[in-house]
């Protein structure tokens, strides 16, 4: 099982864009996945369509991680319904796909602190000891580095970084991967950098261009490709909550074969050990 976190912290960049592109792949993928919404706006949950009934949200799994039995209180995504991929397999009666979700809520907010103690810090990894049917987790972030990241970051194998090319959005993943190295240090030295996705690129943009080179100077192989294009209809897709997969038309196609080639790129980057801090400085435009 590999669990990672989509993290960024600088909000507006597509997170959980990302993070559903990349479970809508998983689930194309036949990968058993499990989604956790880590961050207070549920807005994974809502995309994912998830319609929980007596299940814990996440929230209140945190508040009691050794009684939370995880898999009593995760809820299918509603996109394997829409997939069609709900027939039972034998006499077992178990689904052939599983995107599983563990719903997010408000009440994640009470950890968004940057107090928190060794102890808080290992509230997720003690829900995801009940995750061993699934191979694949992803932790969708809030845009923080406050106790819920850091509390997703110490469960987590990996971290993916979701940036958008510009100077604002490239400035904070430079200042998220030394976050990431100091983090390492002294609460996990198991995690490491997936590597980072840039979102929602603009083609023919002169300022896209020259961002996505600087990331490529100051990032090297941990900036993943392929980039994500900026869609028009990924706010409808998610609306409806549709899988990326299963969205009619030329532009959902395209979108779907990019998410593919970055799982099969994410799941198999072993993972920097390198110093994150020696990361190039973000140059202003005027510095061209």
């Amino acid at each position: 099982m590999q669990v990672v976190s989509i993290s960024s912290l600088k909000g507006g960049v597509g997170k959980t864009s990302v993070t559903t592109g990349l479970a809508s792949a998983a689930l194309a993928a036949g990968i058993p996945t499990l989604v956790v919404d880590l961050d207070p706006h549920a807005d994974a949950s809502t995309a994912l369509g998830v319609r929980p009934d007596e299940q814990l949200d996440i929230g209140r799994m945190l508040k009691s991680p050794r009684r939370a039995h995880l898999a009593d209180n995760v809820v299918a995504s509603g996109w394997v319904e829409h997939t069609g991929l709900t027939s039972p397999n034998g006499a077992s009666g178990h689904r052939t796909a599983v995107l599983d979700v563990a719903v997010g809520s408000a009440y994640t907010g009470v950890y968004d602190r940057p107090d928190l103690g060794r102890r808080d810090l290992r509230r997720l990894s003690a829900v995801l000891a009940g995750a061993g049917e699934y191979e694949l987790v992803l932790v969708d972030c809030p845009p923080s580095l406050n106790g819920l990241t850091r509390m997703a970051w110490t469960a987590s194998d990996k971290v993916t970084l979701v940036a958008e090319p510009g100077l604002f959005s490239v400035a904070g993943t430079e200042r998220t991967m030394r976050a990431i190295q100091l983090f390492r240090q002294e609460f996990a030295p198991g995690l490491s950098p997936a590597g980072i996705v840039a979102n929602r690129v603009r083609t023919g943009s002169a300022e896209h261009s020259f961002r996505l080179a600087e990331m490529q100077s100051m990032f090297g192989e941990l900036l993943l490709t392929p980039h994500i294009p900026e869609q028009a209809n990924w706010q409808q897709i998610q609306g409806a909550a549709h899988s990326v997969h299963h969205w009619p038309g030329d532009s959902a196609k395209n979108a779907a074969a990019l998410f593919d080639s970055l799982l099969a790129n994410l799941m198999r980057t072993p993972g920097s050990n390198a110093d994150l801090a020696s990361a190039g400085r973000v140059r202003n435009r005027s510095q061209r």
